[in-house]
């Protein structure tokens, strides 16, 4: 039993008509605030959300971990927060953060909350103005609900598992856009591991316009959007050095790199550069840190640089003179265009992008799961199914 009451939270639906093969009430994982693994609670008696105009039910399959769960429920969005993310700051939280600015929007967010970006299943219930021919569907989520507007304006960008609930529960609900069709032989684990990676991953390489025969370097490789950016790479005809520990070589090998750097090795930028035979066209990065400087350094004249994450740090030391005297193009990769995860769908249903499915924990081990993804031992992606 979840120690808070669920229907003080729950607004009242709009929607009167019957909603046929909905329970009153599901699982879920509820955070409760930014802080430690204690702000996670697991909840049986939670409300079964509903679907208002233009919204669908999904009933959840399978929903994966990702970064973002991790930031958001310690806070580590903050302005003020400088450090990098580790196991202990991961289960404990972070002193002192800010709750006001403790999204990635800096918008602050209303707890409790469900989190969760990485939804698949299927259908179960639509709302006024869907058909209801859609009742069954088995679908993936795009975790990006995008408003009317400027879709790159923060204003207009919610993200599912943040700023609305997301899918470490039962049930979820999304606009019926956002529920994108599969037709696959993929578990909904293994379909679970794609959402959150695989749009992020297309937009950190889409923004650097990655051309064939270029020579790429992706640090935290192993990572989700690391090992899903090692194969968008290949299948765009470039060169792939990979950054990862020694111990995940053989699981990258087989996605197809050409060289495999430690991320400990102390000389980093020389050993990019014996890898690569000299400069290379572009990096993708989703560590930062300590790591930032020797990326930009290998960067030849012209290279282009692109970030999704700083999970070794935001704070980095940068010679501005790379910026200027190389003629550097840099851009950060968050929010992602409108469209982006129908077209990837269709890659995941031609088997041109492989899930990785490092392991699968039943919901009510959520942090069980989120301790193994903390750990940082697995190559591709921890998932929690509602079997």
């Amino acid at each position: 039993m979840c120690w808070v009451s669920p229907f003080a939270f729950m607004p009242e639906s709009k929607d009167r008509r019957p909603m046929a093969d909905l329970p009153k009430s599901m699982r879920a994982v509820i955070l409760t605030g930014h802080g430690g693994f204690d702000k996670l609670q697991y909840c049986d008696d939670w409300p079964t959300p509903r679907p208002g105009p233009g919204e669908i039910i999904v009933k959840v399959g399978a929903c994966g971990l990702n970064n973002t769960d991790i930031n958001t429920r310690i806070g580590w969005y903050a302005k003020a927060v400088t450090q990098g993310i580790t196991a202990e700051s991961g289960r404990t939280g972070i002193a002192g953060t800010n709750a006001a600015t403790g999204s990635w929007s800096s918008i602050p967010l209303s707890f409790p909350r469900i989190q969760g970006a990485d939804v698949a299943g299927r259908i179960a219930a639509v709302g006024e103005g869907v058909d209801r021919a859609r009742l069954g569907e088995r679908v993936i989520v795009d975790p990006w609900l995008i408003g009317n507007g400027d879709p790159m304006n923060v204003a207009n960008a919610r993200y599912f598992g943040s700023e609305c609930d997301g899918g470490f529960a039962d049930y979820a609900c999304v606009p019926a856009p956002n529920a994108i069709v599969l037709e696959t032989m993929l578990s909904d684990a293994e379909l679970a591991t794609f959402p959150c990676a695989l749009t992020t991953a297309e937009n950190l390489v889409a923004r650097t316009g990655l051309k064939p025969g270029e020579t790429v370097i992706i640090s935290g490789a192993s990572g989700g959007v690391g090992s899903v950016a090692i194969q968008l790479c290949g299948l765009r005809g470039a060169r792939v050095i990979a950054i990862a520990s020694a111990a995940k070589a053989d699981h990258l090998k087989d996605l197809g790199v050409a060289a495999i750097i430690d991320r400990n090795e102390p000389a980093l930028s020389e050993a990019i550069q014996a890898a690569a035979g000299g400069p290379v066209d572009v990096v993708l990065d989703v560590v930062g840190g300590p790591m930032f400087a020797p990326l930009i350094d290998v960067l030849r004249q012209g290279g282009r640089y692109s970030s999704s994450g700083a999970i070794a740090g935001p704070d980095v030391r940068f010679d501005l003179r790379q910026l200027i005297y190389k003629d550097l193009q840099m851009t950060g990769a968050t929010i992602v265009p409108p469209g982006t995860m129908t077209r990837l769908a269709r890659l995941i249903e031609r088997g041109h992008v492989r899930p990785l499915l490092a392991a699968a924990f039943p919901l009510k081990d959520l942090t069980q799961a989120q301790e193994a993804f903390l750990a940082k031992n697995h190559v591709g992606n921890i998932v929690v199914t509602m079997d």
